[in-house]
């Protein structure tokens, strides 16, 4: 891929690519063959992001040229990005040249989109934003018929508000989900709900509660719970946290603890190495944990979550970097053995590779 450009001719072999980079790389540990899942090979991403150049009168979005000579280089279409993205670019654009106080020194624009059909743009800016920036952002709003955010240094302007609603559907079920601009989300929705509906397959029939940690906005706790009789998640994230409690509601999920806490908190906490107020109300003793779900971030498990993990009987694991997974399998698979294996192409045409694994007790 190039600046956004996309080659379905070639998608599949880049996809058999990685495949086979992931089963050579984890080959020694012998796991179970890999089960793939691909992505649609355009309009696969939900969010995207152009910094904003201008050049006398005329601005435009604009990426960096990873390749030779360099230099800055107009964006007219983002194929990778969601239709809705594209259709809205160029008519922002236009829209935003045509008004100076929206235009001068914007310096990036930021979409996020739904499958469900709802787009969220935020503008920012090296200025603060005043009465009449908000006067001309909110005609610009009505004209696109989107919502809109500003932002400049310390300072965020909601016009109507911060979020999207996306639907995602998994196992014959519409799950609910909302979306808060600049917190996590996962970019491929079409490969989210493939992931959603092979962590389902891979916890059903379990027993007992579910522990996971780096629940984010309960985007796989929303679909996993109805496989254990209780759940307990962490995040740390207080937004985050804040809208996986609103999208449990939502989808009527009412087995789901949720503790704002770190992994390497909760590990200090189920050690008994210290107490916590935020665990105040949750009695740990009374769970009757067979399951742990992690989804770390790109540093994968630190040691001492390591340890933790290999408490369980079964182990979920998502990973965002196969290169720590790696590492961290080779801890767990001294008490645990693999069980499935899988790649998710959740970035086509680049080198990024996204895995899970399903891990069970010796």
């Amino acid at each position: 891929m190039t600046l956004g450009r996309t080659y379905p001719e070639q998608y599949q072999q880049q996809l058999d690519e990685k495949a086979q980079q992931l089963e050579a790389q984890f080959a020694d540990l012998a796991p179970p063959a890999l089960e793939v899942f691909a992505s649609a090979p355009e309009h696969f991403r939900m969010r995207a992001e152009f910094r904003i150049w201008h050049e006398a009168e005329r601005s435009f979005y604009a990426m960096h040229d990873p390749n030779p000579p360099h230099g800055t280089v107009e964006i007219r279409d983002f194929p990778i990005a969601s239709e809705l993205i594209n259709r809205h670019m160029q008519p922002l654009m236009t829209a935003i040249c045509a008004e100076e106080i929206l235009r001068r020194r914007l310096f990036q624009v930021e979409f996020l989109s739904t499958q469900s059909g709802e787009l969220l743009i935020t503008l920012i800016y090296h200025k603060r934003l005043d009465e009449a920036w908000v006067a001309a952002a909110t005609g610009l709003r009505q004209q696109l018929g989107v919502d809109l955010i500003g932002r400049a240094r310390k300072q965020k302007i909601c016009l109507d508000r911060d979020f999207v609603n996306e639907t995602l559907c998994v196992d014959g079920r519409a799950y609910h989900y909302q979306q808060v601009e600049n917190s996590f989300t996962q970019p491929n929705a079409g490969v989210s709900e493939k992931m959603l509906a092979w962590a389902l397959e891979a916890t059903r029939g379990s027993s007992g509660d579910l522990l996971e940690l780096y629940c984010g906005n309960a985007n796989f706790t929303t679909v996993l719970a109805q496989n254990f009789e209780r759940v307990l998640a962490t995040e740390i994230s207080k937004t985050s946290v804040q809208s996986a409690q609103l999208n449990l509601a939502r989808n009527g999920v009412d087995n789901v603890e949720i503790v704002r806490m770190s992994s390497e908190e909760f590990t200090q906490a189920m050690n008994r190495e210290r107490p916590f107020r935020r665990l105040s109300h949750i009695d740990l003793d009374s769970y009757r944990f067979g399951t742990i779900f992690v989804d770390p971030p790109r540093a994968g498990l630190d040691p001492a979550t390591e340890q933790l993990v290999q408490r369980f009987e079964r182990v979920v694991y998502i990973s965002c970097n196969p290169d720590t997974l790696r590492h961290n399998l080779d801890t767990l698979c001294q008490s645990h053995a693999i069980e499935r294996f899988a790649l998710f192409d959740q970035f086509p045409y680049s080198h990024h590779r996204e895995a899970g694994v399903l891990l069970t007790r010796r």
